[in-house]
């Protein structure tokens, strides 16, 4: 369980950093004029020589490639809601790094966030409790 929820912390971290990166890049290339081929080639390669689209972009792989180790070794029930920290990682970073103003009342679903992922941990720890005395059940 420690070995899981490490996992989880860090590729919530290089996720939260991924996309912080990603937000600066975007804002340093800027927008999308219009749809057309011309434009769209513009926007693609000033994101392909940017530094911190590329270090976003290796972050969210990164992320991804901690997700996929998680979901091969346990229950997606408990796996995938915990991704919702990444919700509070990246709310923190925005407030630290961008400088982002974060109302009272988003704060208050970061709290809702943070509540739920505490439930869902919980609910492991009383899952894996509970299996030793499953086996020894079934084994009498």
């Amino acid at each position: 369980m420690t070995k899981f929820l490490i996992i989880i912390l860090v590729g919530l971290a290089c996720e939260a950093a991924g996309v912080v990166l990603l937000s600066r890049a975007m804002k340093e290339i800027g927008v999308l004029k219009d749809v057309s081929f011309p434009e769209v080639w513009r926007l693609a390669k000033a994101a392909a020589t940017n530094r911190g689209m590329i270090a976003g972009i290796a972050l969210e792989a990164a992320f991804f490639g901690g997700l996929l180790y998680l979901l091969s070794q346990a229950d997606v029930s408990f796996v995938w809601p915990m991704t919702a920290l990444s919700f509070v990682f990246t709310t923190i970073a925005a407030k630290l790094v961008l400088n982002e103003t974060v109302s009272p009342m988003r704060w208050s679903g970061v709290a809702f966030i943070l509540i739920g992922a505490a439930l869902i941990t919980y609910s492991e720890k009383v899952k894996e409790a509970k299996k030793p005395q499953a086996v020894e059940s079934a084994t009498r």
